[in-house]
């Protein structure tokens, strides 16, 4: 076994595991990486991926590696600096251990991450959401579960892996009833849940039954729900409402666009900036800064407020359909 096949073994064991205590996403994540790049280094070289040495996986390595993933692999960006995220991780560890490769590991560490371009978030408006609401079917057990873990997201934007990881013993509809959740870096948080969800709630876990630590949201085999079935079930009820709402049909509608549509809508009632964050368990407000960049709604109102006195504030509309039409062409 050559010097870098042990230390990412012990990089996984040590590091990740037994100091940081990584969750199992990070590990996931950073092992599909660097398994990905062992087998493209193993194919330029020519040598097993257990006989590859530090020397091997110089900058030259590296930058081709993140040109393969984002260019035939597909990679967005943001993945490629994901990828490069872990490498740096393995080589800063590395850097430790094997200082007579000092200057290969300074020259992969000083790769930059690409910058990507910022994106607009997508959300539902309110009709859409209801629409979406209205999709399953509560005739049926399954449908009645879709139901509840749908508004279940849309009020409380909980993660993907948040809603799958729910257990009975996490919903509280005592007095002051809320939801806990074990979030994204092993933080702990609790979200009030409206009224309506309660009684939908309460309803579902009365079907459900089972015991405080079974899966909140299960299938019809008695496993929790993993994120491509949460996915699936959006992306057929999404195409159900479409024919009712046709802005749905234009809209790639995920777990995180939930989320995305509980922070609209808390930024909507007037929520501060501040809380929201709170709310969402983000780090840092400044992960919460991209609804204000969505928001419209605020945009016009900071429109509106530069408007001189004489001028009546809002947007121009026709006063009469065929108006409209003519003032299209």
């Amino acid at each position: 076994m050559t010097a870098i096949a042990a230390t990412l073994q012990a990089f996984f064991t040590e590091r990740l595991i037994s100091q940081r205590r990584a969750s199992p996403h990070t590990i996931t994540a950073y092992r599909d990486t660097l398994r990905l790049l062992a087998v493209f280094a193993a194919t330029r070289t020519g040598t097993p991926p257990c006989r590859l040495d530090i020397a091997d996986l110089d900058a030259p390595m590296i930058s081709a590696f993140l040109d393969h993933a984002e260019h035939e692999r597909r990679n967005s960006i943001r993945t490629r600096n994901a990828r490069l995220a872990a490498i740096h991780s393995l080589f800063g560890f590395m850097a430790l251990r094997h200082p007579e490769h000092a200057a290969d590991i300074a020259r992969v560490l000083a790769i930059p991450p690409k910058r990507a371009d910022q994106t607009i978030v997508t959300f539902l408006t309110a009709p859409e959401a209801d629409a979406l609401l209205s999709a399953p079917d509560r005739a049926t057990r399954t449908g009645r579960r879709d139901h509840a873990w749908i508004l279940l997201a849309i009020q409380t934007g909980l993660r993907a892996s948040e809603l799958t990881s729910l257990t009975c013993g996490d919903i509280h509809l005592g007095p002051g009833s809320y939801v806990a959740c074990h979030g994204k870096g092993r933080k702990d948080r609790i979200t009030p849940l409206a009224p309506a969800t309660v009684t939908i709630l309460r309803a579902w876990l009365a079907e459900r039954g089972g015991t405080p630590h079974a899966p909140l949201f299960v299938t019809t085999r008695g496993g929790p729900m993993s994120r491509d079935a949460l996915q699936q079930r959006l992306s057929l009820y999404t195409a159900t409402a479409a024919p009712s709402c046709p802005s749905l049909a234009s809209k790639n509608v995920t777990p995180h666009v939930l989320r995305h549509s509980a922070a609209m809508a808390l930024l909507h009632a007037g929520v501060d900036i501040t809380v929201i964050a709170l709310w969402l368990g983000h780090e840092s407000v400044t992960t919460t800064q991209i609804y204000l960049q969505a928001d419209m709604a605020l945009k016009q109102q900071a429109l509106d407020r530069t408007t001189p006195p004489a001028a009546a504030p809002g947007r121009y509309r026709p006063p009469d359909q065929l108006l409209a039409f003519l003032e299209a062409l």
